[in-house]
C-alpha cells in the first residue's frame, strides 16, 4: 500500500489491498482445486457482495452464510447458491430465506442439529412447496453447535431428513473452531485430521444405515489451509482467508505480506505512555482473536514507511470506545502521524464498517460496501 495514499486518506478507515485481496482469493481457490473439493467461502467475513462475487468468478461454487439476513443480501445479489451455516429453529427467518430463493433460484441449502431445527425447516419448505437440503451438523470439538459423532439422536434425525417430503439429506457439516486456539500450524493440522475422521466416521455409520450421505463438508481458514487429508470430503468453507489477521500470523499459516485489511488511525494526543489514536472499540472491536486464540493486546500499529516490517510494530494495549491506546515506547511518533493497524480478528472489524476503502496498485481508490453489516438476525 503506497503511503502516500495511505497519508491522504481520512481516519478512521478499514482498508483492503486489493492486490493482496486478489491473491488470496485466487491461492485459496487453487488450494481447493488442488484438493478436489468444492470451495463454498464464507461471507459473514466481508459481508461485501464485491469480495462475494470476486470469490464467485475465481471459481467458488457458491457462498457460505452465518445469519439468515446476512445470506439475504447475497441471495438477492444473485449468488448462485448459498448455504445458511447456522440452525435456523425460527419459521419467520425460514420463511424469509425460502422465499428469496424461489424468487432468484438460489440452490439454498441449511442445516440442523435438534429435532426441533428439523421440524422448523421441514413445515417452512412444506409451506413454500421448496426441496430444501438440510445438513446436518456434527460438533467436531468446538462444542459449539452439532451433534456429538456418538450422540443417540443422530441416526433418527438423518432418518427424519432423509425421509422428509420437503427436505433431502444434503450431508455432514462441521466447524472446527476450536483450531484457532491451536499453539502452532502443527496443532492446527492435527485437528483438521480429527475434524476429516469424526465427519468420515459419522459418514459410514449413516450408510451403513442405508442413508445417502452426498457431501461432507468442513471450515476455517487455519484448517484449510494447515490440512493434509481430504479423503471423503466435498467441500470446504474457510471465510478470513480473504483479509487474514493476527491469528494466521501467530500460527505460522501465513505471513505479514498476505495480510490484506488494516486499519488506517491518526495519533491524535500523546503523553509519555501512549499515542493515543481515533480507532478505538467502535472501530478495531475489543475482539482478542477467534475461539480461544486470545492475542494480547487489540493489534499492532506500524509506522507507513514500515511496510509489513513487525519489528517496528507498537501494540495496542487498551481501547476506549473512540480511541486507542498505542504503547509509545522509545518511538519518535506524535501528533498527526498516521498509523496502519493489524487487527487481532478483521471479521468484526469489516462488520463494524459502513464501507471497505480499496486501495489498488496504481493509486485509484474505492469504497466498496459492507452491505451485510448488522445483519444479526
Amino acid at each position: 500500500m503506497n503511503p502516500a495514499v495511505l497519508r491522504s486518506l481520512e481516519t478512521p478507515q478499514v482498508v483492503v489491498d486489493h492486490a493482496r485481496l486478489a491473491a488470496n482469493i485466487a491461492r485459496m481457490a487453487d488450494l481447493a482445486r488442488a484438493a478436489g473439493v468444492a470451495l463454498r467461502p464464507h461471507v459473514k467475513t466481508h459481508k461485501c457482495r464485491e469480495i462475494a462475487r470476486m470469490q464467485l468468478a475465481a471459481g467458488a461454487a457458491g457462498l457460505t452464510a452465518s445469519k439468515p439476513d446476512e445470506a439475504l443480501v447475497f441471495i438477492a445479489d444473485r449468488a448462485p447458491s448459498v448455504t445458511v451455516a447456522y440452525p435456523v429453529v425460527d419459521p419467520r427467518k425460514a420463511d424469509r430465506l425460502l422465499a428469496a430463493a424461489r424468487d432468484t433460484g438460489c440452490d439454498l441449502r441449511m442445516l440442523a442439529d435438534s429435532a426441533q431445527g428439523v421440524e422448523a425447516l421441514e413445515a417452512a419448505a412444506a409451506r413454500h412447496a421448496f426441496d430444501l437440503p438440510v445438513y446436518l451438523k456434527i460438533d467436531v470439538g468446538l462444542h459449539r453447535c452439532g451433534l456429538a459423532p456418538d450422540h443417540p439422536d443422530l441416526l433418527p434425525l438423518a432418518r427424519r431428513i432423509a425421509g422428509s417430503g420437503s427436505l433431502r439429506l444434503a450431508g455432514l457439516l462441521s466447524h472446527a473452531g476450536h483450531a484457532y486456539g491451536a499453539k502452532d500450524a502443527a496443532q492446527v493440522r492435527e485437528v483438521a485430521r480429527e475434524e476429516n475422521r469424526l465427519l468420515n466416521q459419522v459418514a459410514g455409520r449413516l450408510r451403513a444405515a442405508g442413508l445417502d450421505v452426498p457431501e461432507l463438508s468442513v471450515g476455517s481458514t487455519p484448517t484449510v489451509l494447515a490440512c493434509d487429508q481430504w479423503d471423503g470430503i466435498t467441500e470446504m468453507r474457510p471465510g478470513n482467508y480473504v483479509f487474514m489477521d493476527r491469528t494466521p500470523l501467530r500460527l505460522g499459516l501465513a505471513r505479514v505480506a498476505d495480510v490484506s485489511l488494516w486499519v488506517l488511525a491518526t495519533v491524535v494526543s500523546a503523553n509519555a505512555d501512549w499515542l493515543i489514536v481515533d480507532a478505538g472499540s467502535k472501530v478495531l472491536s475489543s475482539d482478542g482473536g477467534a475461539h480461544g486464540s486470545d492475542l494480547a493486546g487489540h493489534g499492532l500499529a506500524l509506522p507507513l514507511d514500515a511496510g509489513d516490517d513487525l519489528s517496528q510494530a507498537l501494540p495496542v494495549l487498551r481501547l476506549s470506545e473512540e480511541h486507542g491506546f498505542v504503547q509509545r515506547g522509545d518511538s519518535n511518533l506524535g501528533v498527526g502521524d498516521v498509523l496502519k493497524i493489524l487487527p487481532n480478528h478483521s471479521c468484526p472489524v469489516a462488520n463494524l464498517a459502513e464501507a471497505l476503502t480499496i486501495l489498488y496498485p496504481g493509486g485509484d481508490v474505492e469504497l466498496w460496501a459492507v452491505a451485510a453489516r448488522g445483519k444479526t438476525a
